[in-house]
């Protein structure tokens, strides 16, 4: 049942504290994973505290060790360390607290942390952070560079002299963290939030010297390995030596062998460059000069053609050509007219010879009524009617009369 409080009735410090260390203590012994982050032994007491703090979120728990079990621990446990520790919650009603009281501690073996890095890996490699099409390339020259480092450390010194000997003019934001122990994966991480932020900054090394395989667990950590995978800026692994590989290695976009190597890879070289720039204007002369030659040859052959050296005899042979298709065209003309002429003639005396007009130049006569018909028989005319005579010389009118012997006769 719930404890029933009230204004009127409020519970006693020490009856909220005593049920506080109740409810804690029936969670009871549990095995827990931690990184001991702090380790302080007080002289005098038969107890070692202890900071056990998680490695990936930013958690941490009190843990009190009786100092006859801490003593036997081998190999002994230092900060930094990965162990296993059997405690259970306990709360210190005086003060309020809440610490595990530890009756067993395990140091986690090389052999079961590779086993759990390789675990993670595999998992990171499922959700396709170690993918190559997420890999970002790197600008040719960035503006400025942020590097993650160990202040006063050689890896520092060797990035930023190489990059310097390259590239002279080359800007660095330097950010000085911890590169191992318990403190290295929080300032990490700080100090990639800030350089992630800095729109200045186009890309970032997190650069490190060699070291044990205890002493590179930070760059295998997996809160700073999702915290890679998703900045804007591309970053630069550069941790250890050759042959080392931590898990930062396969998330970042790009891998340096050596801090010295992350110089060569950052920024060019400006000796190298400006070597190319005088190749590639040295191959641009050649080309243009090549062209430049086959171009003047191609002018020279047409201007040796006979259409270009002569040119004039082109247009003689042009204007003879017209000149003899203007002759030819006379001649046809001139004898598509005659022919016509002939033929004009040839129709003309047909219609002459076929023509009315002809047989009036013989001395034949027409005689039409005052109708237009043509009188073609003495029968279709009447005595005393009016007939119009058309002759060769022209037209006159007549009038119709009979005579003695029956035959009709006209008289002008």
């Amino acid at each position: 049942m719930p404890l029933q409080t009230s204004p009127d009735k409020p519970a006693p410090v020490r009856q909220i504290a005593n049920l506080l260390g109740q409810w804690i203590g029936r969670l009871g012994a549990v095995w827990v994973e931690g990184q001991v982050a702090q380790l302080t032994r007080r002289p005098g007491t038969s107890t070692v505290f202890l900071t056990l703090r998680d490695p990936v979120a930013d958690i941490s728990l009190q843990v009190t060790c009786p100092r006859t079990v801490f003593d036997v621990i081998d190999p002994p446990v230092l900060e930094g360390a990965r162990v296993v520790v059997h405690a259970r919650p306990t709360y210190y009603v005086p003060r309020g607290t809440l610490a595990m009281a530890a009756t067993d501690i395990r140091p986690i073996g090389l052999g079961e942390l590779l086993a759990r890095l390789e675990r993670l890996k595999r998992l990171l490699a499922a959700e396709g952070l170690f993918a190559p099409e997420r890999k970002r390339p790197l600008p040719f020259l960035p503006t400025k560079v942020g590097l993650i480092c160990g202040r006063g450390s050689a890896a520092e010194r060797d990035v930023l002299e190489n990059s310097r000997r390259r590239w002279p003019a080359v800007r660095f934001r330097v950010e000085n963290v911890a590169v191992q122990g318990p403190n290295a994966v929080p300032q990490i991480l700080e100090a990639l939030r800030r350089l992630d932020a800095d729109a200045d900054v186009d890309v970032i090394v997190i650069a490190r010297g060699g070291g044990s395989v205890e002493d590179l667990l930070p760059f295998s950590d997996e809160g700073l390995l999702r915290a890679v995978a998703a900045c804007r800026t591309p970053v630069v692994s550069a941790i250890g030596h050759e042959q080392d590989m931590p898990l930062l290695d396969l998330v970042a976009d790009v891998r340096a062998s050596t801090p010295t190597d992350a110089a060569r890879r950052i920024v060019p070289d400006v000796v190298e460059e400006f070597a190319r720039i005088r190749e590639l204007r040295a191959r641009a002369w050649r080309l243009l000069t090549t062209w430049l030659d086959r171009e003047t040859l191609v002018l020279q052959g047409l201007r040796a053609r006979p259409v270009l050296s002569a040119p004039e005899r082109e247009i003689d042979r042009r204007r003879e050509e017209v000149v003899a298709l203007t002759e030819r065209s006379r001649r046809c003309l001139a004898q598509i007219l005659d022919r016509a002429q002939d033929n004009l003639d040839h129709q003309l005396a047909r219609v002459r010879a076929l023509s009315p007009k002809a047989t009036l130049d013989r001395g034949y006569a027409v005689l039409t009524k005052v109708d237009g018909s043509v009188v073609r028989d003495p029968a279709e005319v009447t005595p005393g009617e009016r007939l119009d005579a058309r002759v060769a010389g022209g037209r006159f009118s007549v009038e119709v009369r009979p005579d003695d012997v029956g035959v009709t006769s006209a008289r002008s």
